[in-house]
């Protein structure tokens, strides 16, 4: 295990996981729901920038690893699965939605293993539609975590629909990602 500043960020984002959860199990006496949903807010947005800084510093410092690229992708399928589970629970979102998104997660990351034992990984790289869908929810869990209203604007309603909205890209990138690698391994496996 490689040990750098974009690993450690990395480690740090996943440790940050209990205690986004942990927060909705604390006494009401202690902390209002209205409160848990803030801090919560603050740990997923939290989390999201660790993301993106994570990458960013390993491309600046040049401080990649193979460590670093089996991580990041597991802190990030972690934190959406620990948010949605809890939304479900909190009775924010659909248990539909989120089995939806999180089979995905776990389709596609089997995918990519497969793919890449096969030499096939690049049929599997993120694409564009992937990264729609990484966006839709990751701007969705937050407004549906927040649940208040922000300046007029209900959160829980834009929030649902921008979830709703991530689980049909989130089908509609599966299918694209299951055909392209279905595509390369019947031409790969071809013998003509």
């Amino acid at each position: 295990m490689h040990i750098n500043i974009p690993n450690i960020l990395t480690l740090g984002r996943i440790a940050l996981i209990p205690v986004f959860i942990g927060v909705f199990y604390l006494p009401d006496t202690w902390v209002s729901m209205a409160q848990k949903n803030v801090f919560a807010t603050i740990f997923f947005i939290a989390a999201a920038l660790t993301d993106w800084l994570d990458g960013y510093l390993a491309r600046v410092l040049k401080q990649t690893s193979a460590f670093g690229a089996f991580l990041d992708p597991v802190a990030d399928k972690l934190m959406v699965a620990a948010s949605l589970i809890m939304l479900v629970q909190l009775g924010r979102v659909d248990v539909l939605v989120s089995i939806i998104i999180i089979g995905r997660e776990i389709t596609i990351s089997a995918l990519r293993e497969w793919m890449a034992r096969e030499g096939q990984s690049s049929s599997v790289a993120v694409a564009t539609i992937g990264k729609l869908k990484t966006a839709a929810q990751m701007t969705a869990i937050p407004m549906l975590l927040f649940y208040s209203p922000v300046l007029g604007v209900d959160m829980y309603i834009v929030g649902s629909i921008l979830i709703y909205v991530a689980a049909a890209l989130t089908l509609w990138s599966m299918g694209y990602y299951l055909h392209r690698a279905m595509a390369k391994l019947t031409k790969h496996s071809d013998p003509s």
